[in-house]
């Protein structure tokens, strides 16, 4: 069955985030936790702790992007460019999104952010990542992807975490239980509410709570490049 996505704009922009269930089977999910191993697949690995965004690893693939993780890039950014497009314009951005993913990355390119940011990331007993934004470059898509590619009975913990803060509010905190093959999106960085003078902006971040056992490994899709 094909997502909802009328009903998946209209959560992420009511909420800041959705999900999308059955993104991926669970042997594409398997091919590419087990493609981890693959250095050859990578252009960089991160090593969490070496710069205090929490415990565990990550790598960046290389292009070409393997043909289940470009496929996802490209399919979905159309469903998505319709509602960044109209927070841009609540923002009053002057920049908008084209249709099409490449010729989105045609305009990233041309601003010097080149290298590919979907990756995998890798968690074990006691890995956490920190509250963050994936941003790369003065070009950002405003609404990005993390799917989970293990079976939560292999491991115990390891939420999925975002917290958005408002001006004169306290912070708000959303704890997402996935199944393997889920999506959620959520927003990158700002996102708008509705104010008594237009639109707000809200900030919203992303991390992953302490995984306590087994291992945990997740497909990050993020839509622009990084420099």
């Amino acid at each position: 069955m094909s997502p909802d996505w009328e009903a998946i704009r209209r959560r992420i922009d009511e909420r800041g985030f959705a999900v999308a269930p059955a993104m991926l089977d669970a042997g594409t999910c398997a091919a590419i936790a087990a493609g981890y191993a693959d250095d050859g697949l990578y252009r960089s690995r991160v090593v969490m702790r070496r710069h205090s965004f929490g415990e565990g690893e990550y790598k960046y693939f290389s292009y070409p992007l393997p043909a289940p993780v470009q496929r996802l890039r490209e399919s979905v950014y159309p469903e998505l460019a319709p509602l960044a497009n109209l927070w841009a314009e609540r923002l009053g951005w002057d920049s908008r999104f084209p249709a099409a993913h490449a010729d989105y990355l045609e305009q990233c390119h041309a601003a010097g952010q080149t290298r590919p940011t979907p990756l995998v990331l890798s968690y074990g007993p006691g890995d956490y990542n920190r509250l963050h934004q994936d941003l790369y470059g003065d070009l950002h898509f405003p609404v990005q992807m993390a799917v989970l590619l293990t079976d939560p009975a292999e491991f115990e913990g390891g939420e999925f975490v975002l917290t958005e803060t408002q001006a004169r509010k306290q912070n708000r905190a959303e704890v997402i239980s996935l199944r393997q093959g889920d999506a959620v999106l959520f927003a990158v960085n700002q996102r708008p509410v509705a104010s008594k003078n237009g639109y707000s902006r809200v900030t919203m971040r992303h991390g992953v709570s302490t995984v306590r056992s087994g291992h945990r490994r997740t497909l990050g899709v993020i839509f622009h490049d990084a420099r």
